[in-house]
């Protein structure tokens, strides 16, 4: 029987947290979410602002999972947007280290992880590459949110 559990994935301008590492069900949960650290923006730059976070879950009795990630506030996958007051910054979140896949929920260019085969009861993986294109002049300085939802199907 498939399963479908929601989490709420906090995306700031510095970072990315789950608001709270629990359990997912009696079969599948949150081991450690990696922070993603944007750092600092510098718009002037023609390089892009790249990094990398992770999800770690261990699951017993499941055999494989999807994980998708949603919109957050933004109305496309391409792109997000992070928001300061009136302000918008673009951002992105994928499947890839080339940056190219972009991670949704399989629908608006985007694609979904998996499905993946996992280990029972090992530890389990699953990198996420974010960037911030260079080059947006348009924004203020200050910290920059955007709240989105992952959701590991089993």
């Amino acid at each position: 029987m498939k399963q479908t559990k929601y989490y709420n994935l906090l995306l700031t301008f510095v970072a990315i947290a789950l608001g709270s590492p629990a359990l997912a069900s009696s079969s599948c949960r949150i081991v450690s979410i990696v922070n993603m650290n944007f750092s600092s923006y510098d718009v002037f730059s023609y390089i892009p602002n790249d990094s990398l976070g992770s999800i770690t879950l261990n699951c017993s009795e499941v055999q494989t999972i999807t994980i998708t990630i949603d919109k957050g506030s933004s109305s496309t996958y391409n792109s997000r947007t992070m928001r300061q007051l009136n302000y918008i910054l673009n951002y992105n979140l994928y499947l890839d280290a080339s940056r190219v896949t972009v991670w949704g929920d399989g629908t608006g260019g985007s694609s979904q992880y998996g499905p993946a085969s996992i280990a029972n009861n090992a530890n389990f993986t699953v990198n996420i590459y974010g960037r911030i294109p260079a080059r947006q002049t348009q924004v203020a300085g200050g910290n920059y949110t955007d709240f989105v939802n992952f959701t590991i199907i089993y």
